[in-house]
């Protein structure tokens, strides 16, 4: 399906330049992440694992932790969070604290024409995963230039953060196909408007 088009329940996008951002993602335009399988297919579309790694373990003790995170990150990276530094310290200290767990341990095994291929060694657990989440927050927050190409969408209603990685560094939408479209098409009807009158 289209990135333009109405979402189906489980699309889930990828292009926030960063996995934590990614994650925050998954908040628009409606919760991504109600079920465990939603939560596994983001899991694997994010390439936190490898695409045959078996997640049948994932409940919705997973879909708690995962949503904690997702809340702490966007307190961190977003601009508008108001004077709360103790919510602002209260997540950082999380988010380091999660960063501390060891990560999956990966290996690299032959598949079956005998080409290498990245294996975790045993299933992943929880927090392993955020570890590993928390890890890219911490460096996207202790990265200046990183820091320095994070944006808020300009698009109406739209609270995705994304890494600017554009030339000029003059992004202004998440998705010029999505939100950018969006804009044109209200501008182009204000116009319209304007002209009428």
């Amino acid at each position: 399906m289209a990135l333009g088009s109405t979402m189906a329940p489980y699309e889930l996008r990828f292009d926030a330049g960063r996995i934590c951002l990614d994650l925050l993602a998954t908040t628009h335009p409606e919760e991504r992440l109600d079920a465990p399988e939603p939560l596994r297919a983001w899991i694997v579309r994010s390439e936190l694992v490898p695409a045959a790694t078996p997640l049948a373990h994932v409940d919705s003790a997973w879909l708690v932790g995962f949503r904690e995170l997702r809340g702490q990150i966007g307190t961190l990276v977003r601009r508008n969070t108001g004077p709360d530094t103790r919510g602002h310290d209260l997540a950082l200290a999380r988010v380091n604290d999660l960063a501390r767990a060891a990560t999956p341990a990966p290996r690299a095994v032959p598949d079956e024409e005998g080409v290498l291929v990245r294996q975790l060694d045993g299933a992943p657990g929880c927090e392993a995963l955020l570890a590993v989440i928390a890890r890219d927050v911490v460096e996207l927050l202790t990265d200046p230039v990183a820091r320095a190409s994070l944006r808020e969408c300009e698009g109406d209603n739209c609270p995705i953060v994304y890494l600017d990685s554009s030339r000029g560094r003059r992004r202004r939408w998440c998705s010029s196909e999505v939100c950018g479209n969006r804009e044109r098409v209200a501008r182009h009807r204000r116009r319209a408007a304007l002209a009428r009158a």
